[in-house]
């Protein structure tokens, strides 16, 4: 086939398909462009220490439980880079840096950015959302401390496939929201 005809072809496929490969260009952009920032965030840390994000998830975990009159102390040790926590005095679990939501957030941030709507309507979904995830992890993670200690048999199971599956439909039911109700893509 000539050149010609070709690019012919091509720009054909790139019309038919702008909207997808706009979404794509935009949600990949917005998605490397914040994972960038929150990676210089992190590297402001010293190697074995706990950032300000993962150390504010685990205080307001602490405070959400302590508020039900339940023991909770977390506990922040030289040259470990996490929390540990503390239920009725026995040492439950640790909070790393991947507990804390923020990769959860930037996620949902990129694809509310590739699916925009208008500048206002993006901004305060932008905000709004990732208020109500950082709320829920905080909420997810002081649960799943009281399950594990009553239920530790199960921390497979509470750790790795249902709380996961609490934070994510979250996300996926704002996402729905958004793309429905206020994306430039809605009716």
């Amino acid at each position: 086939m000539h050149k010609f005809g070709k690019k012919i072809i091509l720009k054909k496929y790139f019309l038919e398909y702008k909207p997808f490969l706009v979404f794509l260009a935009s949600f990949f952009g917005s998605y490397i462009v914040l994972t960038f920032l929150y990676q210089i965030f992190l590297n402001g840390f010293e190697n074995n220490t706990v950032d300000t994000i993962t150390k504010a998830v685990a205080q307001n975990t602490q405070k959400i439980i302590s508020y039900f009159f339940m023991r909770i102390q977390d506990e922040i040790v030289v040259n470990e880079p996490f929390v540990r926590m503390y239920f009725q005095n026995e040492y439950i679990v640790r909070i790393v840096e991947g507990c804390n939501g923020i990769s959860v957030i930037i996620l949902f941030i990129s694809f509310i950015i590739a699916f925009s709507g208008s500048l206002k309507n993006t901004l305060l979904f932008i905000f709004g959302g990732a208020l109500l995830i950082y709320i829920l992890n905080v909420l997810r993670i002081a649960v799943l401390i009281v399950a594990m200690y009553y239920f530790p048999e199960k921390k497979h199971l509470l750790h790795s496939v249902l709380f996961p599956a609490v934070i994510y439909g979250a996300v996926f039911i704002l996402w729905f929201i958004w793309v429905n109700k206020f994306s430039k893509y809605a009716k």
